[in-house]
């Protein structure tokens, strides 16, 4: 088979025949994904145990080349929920000097499984490990934040699960009421914000008009944010902040340095390496099929999982020089941006411009966010981020779905991500050889006399010592419907209201013919 490389953006095809008004719907809806990217990336920085503007120029710089160089539409990249585990883990253990080295060696590999046109074999990761591992960093997630939520006085938050839970009962009574009345403000607004304005909700029976339903259109975390950080600022509450942790944020671009490299240090980042790549592969394919099944635009096109993989490579390669963190596609970014009327990856381009001005205009701002505020919303992204209803569904699916999915959670929070992946799919491996090798069978046969009324070939005659096999399209052969589990639609996930997430991770897996079952 011949080799041939191919490198085209969907920017190039994007741009043919685009019109005035796509420009204006795409100036829109960046400028909105924009707004909502920056506290997202602020949150996603520091619980990944970086300073907020690693988070900040990570959304700019990855999510420019990204949208500019990318397979997809609407696809928005920049820092994601999921690597918040895996990179706080790779900081404590290996430092953050190791953590960009990694990051630029896993865009290496990203880009060649792009160029070697590899983006098609994400299609065969089971659903049950993606949910089983998501669930797992939404817990994760959650009780890494709990600490600023509650205002707790702990230097440093251990990394293991069960040391995390330690900590937090050791330190409980240094609870801050300050910061637990904002942090608990932050995240009953985020549940209540988008009821109040839903059809037949009493603020549109009280007060109808154009003003209201824009003001609905202003995302939650953009008002919680603002809100909140305006009313510990007027009330001098005493909680901590940006500011008295981190000194606020440079008012200025990032400087480009290299780090420290040396083959040596290559060879020990091997295992987190292959893990970003991993874990940013399938975030940002999933995403990019998620934003296929929502786009109703007549000028969306299926994306292309080799040319995004080879885009992800590039920003994740580029982003350490400025110190940032890795980059993914970001499933509630992209929603945001598809939902805004996005049309082009013109949208992704000014979603980074909009961030970059805010930062260059605006830092000093960020002193006064309390960090309770943050966590708040990092705790509403975490119960978005989880398909908890999964749980409650297993006695639908079969028992392998079940051993894949519970033994991906536990070992997600038990151990950390990498585990859980390598095992979870070395037994959905296993699973699926045990399986096929249930469809076969070969069993001795000794001859059988004919009858006078039918030719020894119609009676399945063998020559002696011969073994009659029986295949998958024998009648007495399992059926489909003990082995996959009913992929119902699912439940909603970072803020989608019919369950696409998963019902596109579902769509991921490989068309199945009658003798072939795969692992849910």
């Amino acid at each position: 088979m011949r080799f041939s490389f191919a490198f085209r953006p969907r920017l190039l095809d994007a741009l043919r025949g685009y019109s005035r008004n796509r420009w204006l719907a795409d100036v829109g809806a960046g400028v909105t994904v924009g707004i909502v990217a920056l506290p997202l990336a602020m949150a996603f920085a520091i619980a990944s145990g970086l300073k907020p503007e690693a988070g900040l120029w990570t959304a700019i710089i990855g999510g420019f080349l990204i949208a500019l160089l990318g397979g997809t539409n609407v696809q928005i990249g920049g820092p994601a929920g999921a690597f918040i585990v895996i990179v706080y883990g790779i900081v404590e253990r290996y430092g953050v000097a190791n953590l960009l080295i990694s990051t630029a060696c896993a865009g290496v590999l990203l880009f060649l499984l792009g160029m070697f046109k590899l983006g098609s074999l994400v299609r065969f990761v089971p659903v049950s490990i993606v949910i089983g591992f998501t669930n797992g960093i939404a817990v994760l997630i959650a009780l890494s934040q709990v600490k600023d939520w509650l205002g707790l006085s702990i230097d440093k938050m251990p990394g293991n699960f069960f040391s995390q839970v330690h900590v937090l009962g050791q330190h409980i009574g240094t609870l801050n009421p300050y910061a637990l009345g904002l942090g608990g403000l932050c995240l009953g607004g985020l549940f209540l914000w988008p009821r109040l304005f839903m059809h037949g909700s009493p603020v549109l029976r009280i007060a109808e008009g154009h003003t209201v339903r824009s003001f609905a259109r202003v995302p939650a975390p953009v008002v919680a944010l603002i809100t909140l950080t305006a009313l510990a600022y007027v009330m001098d509450y005493p909680v901590e902040t940006i500011g008295s942790r981190f000194g606020g944020i440079p008012q200025q671009a990032p400087a480009f340095a290299l780090p420290d490299f040396s083959w040596d240090t290559v060879r020990l980042l091997v295992t987190p390496t292959v893990t970003i790549a991993l874990l940013g592969a399938i975030e940002s394919l999933l995403c990019a099929r998620v934003a296929d099944q929502l786009a109703t635009n007549p000028h969306h096109k299926k994306h292309d999982p080799n040319q995004e993989l080879m885009a992800q490579g590039v920003a994740n390669f580029i982003v350490p020089f400025f110190g940032g963190m890795p980059a993914t596609g970001t499933i509630a970014r992209t929603v945001t941006n598809l939902r805004a009327g996005a049309t082009s990856p013109i949208a992704g381009i000014v979603h980074a411009a909009t961030l970059a001005l805010i930062v260059l205009l605006a830092a000093p701002l960020a002193l006064h966010i309390p960090l309770a505020v943050l966590a708040g919303i990092l705790l509403y992204v975490a119960w978005n981020m989880g398909e908890w209803h999964e749980f409650v569904r297993l006695k639908h699916f079969s028992n392998h779905y079940r051993l894949l999915m519970l033994g991906t959670f536990f070992l997600t929070v038990v151990f950390d991500l990498t585990v859980a992946v390598e095992v979870g799919l070395g037994l959905a491996c296993v699973l699926f050889v045990r399986r096929m090798s249930a469809l076969f069978r070969a069993e001795p046969e000794l001859p059988r006399a004919t009858t006078a009324t039918a030719p020894a070939a119609d009676q399945g005659e063998l020559a002696p010592g011969a073994c009659r096999t029986w295949s998958v399209e024998s009648e007495n052969r399992p059926q489909r419907g003990q082995f996959l589990p009913d992929l119902q639609r699912h439940s909603p996930a970072m803020g989608q209201k019919d369950g696409n997430k998963w019902t596109a991770a579902a769509a991921l897996q490989p068309t199945i013919s009658k003798f072939e079952s795969l692992l849910g």
